[in-house]
């Protein structure tokens, strides 16, 4: 159990701890942010378990503060890099894109024990304290989860905790790994981990705008000008350091795209468009209104691989069959397919398309399910109720 005296790391702590992690060839580390009230989450604390012999649980911890900017991460960021090099998180497409921005640097070779658990029978979203109680019989404390990580100096309360989320992470680890190598389900968890490397929370201006909501009702014109409106508020965002909605929420910007007023007066006609956000940011919108009318119109795409009502009884048959492929290898059902996933195969299918780019239909998932699926949905086979109670799919001659 970390100590109630646990101390922020120093340079030369962050150099022992890589050292240490790249003797053992991996080491565990999650992070503690902030985003509210920030374009960006802010990287507040990093904490770093590694495996250390002369330890006296074996586990050596070290907290590094992210608003120290003296202190030295490259030794560990280089590790992060590192494909030689297991990076053991939980939970961890945040503590990636985080990391990755804030210490300048790739991440290789993530295992993260979330996403391994869905592996063994676990839930898929089986938070750390639930997981460490259900596969190694331990409880943590979480008194701390929801404080201020900005806040200075920190509370040796707040070290304890950030310590705990980190301490038993790579005994963790060695017991969800023997479970999948007794099972064979390693690769396929590597596989999946695999997913997080690329994870990122940089978002481009310029695509920015094909989320916003019901932006696909827009007239051609009006989508322009929604393109140019939502790069502006990015980029304002991003220079300011601030939420988007705190620049202009989506509604009035929708709102803007479709009326597309060329005059200070006009702004605030529109709802949600404050005086003070007319004397302040007026011109700079008129201007992407500008911009965005002189634009090419952007059509509305053909929507492929929708689904309609009719498709609805073949998705709960699908996801029938899948339920159970997933209760018969001992996988958590999140991790083979979504409804939205789902509903695209379908939906393809029904319209004679080709096979949508979902990650149902590749990798380790088309091993578990793909063929029998393909099967069902071409009628080539059906489903009913065994013996056993359980369901079976039959081929159908």
């Amino acid at each position: 159990m970390p100590s109630n005296r646990q101390q922020l790391a120093t340079s030369a702590d962050v150099a022992r701890s890589a050292q240490l992690a790249r003797a053992a060839g991996r080491f565990g580390i999650d992070t503690e942010f902030m985003s509210e009230g920030r374009y960006r989450a802010l990287l507040c604390l990093t904490q770093v378990a590694v495996e250390d012999p002369a330890a006296p649980d074996g586990i050596h911890t070290i907290l590094i503060d992210g608003l120290d900017a003296s202190v030295d991460v490259q030794p560990l960021a280089q590790l992060l890099a590192d494909p030689e090099i297991q990076v053991v998180m939980h939970a961890g497409r945040q503590d990636v894109a985080i990391l990755r921005r804030s210490w300048q640097t790739e991440l290789n070779n993530i295992f993260d024990t979330q996403i391994a658990a869905g592996f063994v029978g676990e839930s898929a979203q089986a938070g750390y304290g639930n997981l460490l109680g259900s596969v190694l019989r331990l409880r943590v404390g979480k008194t701390a989860s929801y404080t201020r990580w900005d806040a200075r100096p920190l509370t040796d309360e707040q070290l304890t905790y950030a310590a705990e989320d980190v301490v038993h992470l790579l005994a963790l680890t060695d017991e969800l790994q023997r479970r999948l190598e007794r099972t064979g389900r390693l690769q396929w968890a590597v596989e999946e981990c695999r997913r997080l490397d690329e994870a990122s929370d940089e978002r481009d201006p310029d695509t920015v705008w094909e989320r916003l909501p019901r932006v696909g009702q827009l007239e051609p014109q009006a989508r322009a000008v929604a393109r140019r409106l939502a790069a502006w508020r990015e980029r304002t965002a991003a220079l300011e350091d601030r939420p988007v909605g705190q620049v202009v929420q989506d509604p009035p910007l929708l709102e803007l795209a479709k009326r597309h007023p060329t005059e200070l007066g006009a702004l605030g006609q529109i709802r949600g468009i404050h005086p003070s956000i007319v004397k302040r940011r007026g011109q700079a919108m008129i201007e992407a209104i500008r911009l965005g009318m002189a634009d090419p119109p952007i059509p509305r795409e053909a929507r492929r691989g929708h689904s309609d009502a009719g498709d609805a009884p073949l998705i709960a048959l699908a996801e029938a069959l899948l339920r159970a492929r997933a209760m018969e290898a001992g996988l958590a059902y999140e991790l083979i397919a979504s409804r939205s996933e789902l509903e695209q195969i379908i939906a393809a299918a029904r319209q004679a398309e080709p096979e949508p780019e979902v990650r149902t239909l590749n990798g380790w998932r088309r091993e578990l399910v793909g063929g029998d699926l393909e099967l069902l949905l071409s009628g080539r086979s059906c489903l009913h109720v065994g013996a056993d109670r359980r369901l079976e799919l039959h081929g159908l001659s």
